[in-house]
């Protein structure tokens, strides 16, 4: 646990979410909703996002499959191959391209046949159970532990059963800006109704060590 005081650590977090409080999945256009397509198109992009490509990319990549139709898993598990390929280059993932096209065609087949294409399904499976919830997006292919922390992460503002979620990466966050380290404690820090926002912005933190120098230096001393 870091020893800043308790309200240098306020003014770090106002200033964290003022400059950097957006999800991923609102950058990538998507306005989470609890409905089908927008809980299908975030899986999506904790797909993208959870590996070893720059954020920017992912988000990018997200938005171009949007808008080449391939938005539901209807419409994922019908387009042809090459159809994701090309959305996924257009969106620069071109290093994945050809694997990351078949597993999306797989994972669209997997939620239509188990979950009727509805992740809220899966919700009701997990019953709460953030560990439950992890397994259960981990069975789509291509969505390890860290895809399934990002789902968390980003869903927590509308199935508010799982906020506070603050996984590993926004915790090396949180470190890395003299806020307590331990999840617990971090998540006493956590604005009402800003978890998601929060843990996004931590994990921005994490990925670029200037985010960090940024936010010291605004907020108030």
């Amino acid at each position: 646990m870091s020893g800043t005081s308790g309200t240098r650590q306020r003014e770090l977090v106002r200033a964290l979410l003022e400059r950097h409080g957006e999800t991923y999945a609102a950058e990538s256009g998507i306005l989470l909703r609890n409905t089908p397509q927008p809980l299908y198109q975030l899986a999506v992009l904790a797909d993208l996002l959870g590996t070893r490509m720059r954020a920017s990319v992912a988000v990018a990549t997200l938005r171009a499959l949007r808008d080449a139709g391939l938005s539901t898993p209807r419409r994922m598990r019908d387009a042809t191959w090459q159809q994701r390929v090309d959305a996924l280059d257009a969106g620069g993932y071109r290093r994945y391209d050809e694997s990351t096209a078949t597993r999306l065609g797989e994972g669209a087949e997997l939620l239509l046949d188990r979950y009727g294409g509805d992740l809220r399904r899966m919700r009701e499976t997990a019953d709460g159970d953030a560990d439950a919830l992890r397994r259960l997006l981990r069975e789509l292919p291509g969505v390890g532990p860290t895809g399934s922390a990002i789902f968390l992460r980003e869903v927590q503002g509308v199935w508010s059963e799982y906020a506070p979620f603050l996984d590993s990466k926004a915790v090396q966050g949180a470190e890395r800006l003299g806020l307590p380290d331990d999840p617990g404690k971090l998540a006493r820090l956590v604005p009402e109704g800003r978890a998601a926002a929060f843990a996004s912005a931590l994990v921005r933190v994490a990925l670029d060590r200037t985010i960090a120098e940024e936010v010291r230096a605004a907020a108030p001393r």
